[in-house]
């Protein structure tokens, strides 16, 4: 009687290389932050498409984005109408 043999299954990964986007989006994330969203977007969608690591990096490379900008914006929203204000009064003088 033949003795069985064990197969392992095949990897469902097609590539076990990290994204070089996801890298490149968490790393921007501390710099630049638009360019660190945009890769990171890129990133997600290739991992999905081609089964690449890096999927946390590029999620956390998208949120550090996110979030860094997030402060940026209300400042800006908050300091264009007191600029507004003050050029106002300004005139008015």
């Amino acid at each position: 009687m033949p003795l069985p043999v064990e197969t392992t299954p095949a990897s469902t990964s097609t590539s076990s290389s990290t994204n070089p986007l996801a890298i490149v989006s968490f790393v921007l994330a501390f710099v630049l932050t638009v360019p660190a969203i945009v890769c990171g977007h890129v990133a997600l969608r290739q991992i999905s498409r081609t089964g690449e690591q890096g999927r946390g990096l590029a999620l956390a490379g998208t949120i550090l984005g996110y979030a860094f900008t997030l402060p940026f914006a209300v400042m800006v929203i908050g300091i264009v109408p007191a600029l507004i204000l003050s050029a106002m009064d300004a005139v008015n003088f």
